[in-house]
């Protein structure tokens, strides 16, 4: 492993760094609110890692949820991971089962649109991953137990708009993902499907299933518009 693939990994992994640590920041807040102590919160950003399922996790928890019904509804959000898990492995080649594992571990939205970007830009060294992923991963756990400790200066946190942040960093990934026409409409399927199927079946399933939905319909169209 060279010193410049960790650090050039390092330079990528700073604007995911900045943006983790208000959206960690507001979690720790939230999730001190809900009665969470501060090694709770440290543990569940190391060990579970996943933004979007542990703002979920705390709202279920305030709502009085049992722990089956939490992870339950985790995994469903989660399932996403499986599909970009599929996508980055073909990048991955001669990668022994866990170092796949401990990547795996460590692949988040952010993570995994940079990397695709660096893919798509023929850069074949994969060793810059190394630099990427551990820093977001110290910065999301750092910020939120910054958050945790902080968080009884903060009496009202819906009144700062904390409770949207993770949903404003999604905004901005999309915004910087739709470079053309293509990546344009995935996106519109992808929020027209999440809605409709959200207001038509219950649960979390909306997610996977307007994924898999743009996705198909985004290679359909790239295919065709290269046949034209």
């Amino acid at each position: 492993m060279r010193r410049q693939d960790l650090t050039y990994g390092l330079g990528k992994a700073v604007p995911i760094v900045l943006g983790y640590i208000p959206i960690g920041f507001a979690f720790g807040v939230l999730a001190h609110e809900a009665g969470l102590s501060i090694g709770e919160i440290l543990a569940m950003s190391v060990l579970v890692f996943a933004g979007s399922s542990q703002f979920i996790a705390v709202a279920m928890l305030q709502a009085g949820a049992g722990i089956g019904s939490i992870v339950a509804t985790a995994f469903i959000v989660n399932l996403r991971q499986l599909l970009f898990s599929a996508s980055i492995t073909p990048y991955l080649k001669g990668y022994s089962a866990p170092k796949l594992a401990l990547l795996s571990y460590e692949l988040t939205d952010e993570s995994f649109a940079v990397a695709m970007g660096e893919f798509a830009n023929d850069k074949q060294n994969n060793q810059f991953l190394w630099g990427l992923f551990p820093p977001c991963h110290a910065a999301w756990a750092l910020s939120t137990v910054l958050g945790a400790l902080v968080g009884n200066l903060i009496p009202d946190p819906g009144a700062f708009g904390l409770d949207y942040a993770l949903t404003a960093m999604f905004i901005c990934l999309l915004i910087f993902q739709v470079k053309d026409r293509v990546a344009l409409l995935t996106a519109l399927v992808a929020a027209a499907a999440g809605i409709g199927i959200y207001l038509l079946l219950p649960g979390r399933w909306n997610i996977i299933i307007a994924t898999i939905l743009a996705a198909t319909v985004g290679v359909g169209a790239e295919k065709w518009l290269k046949s034209t």
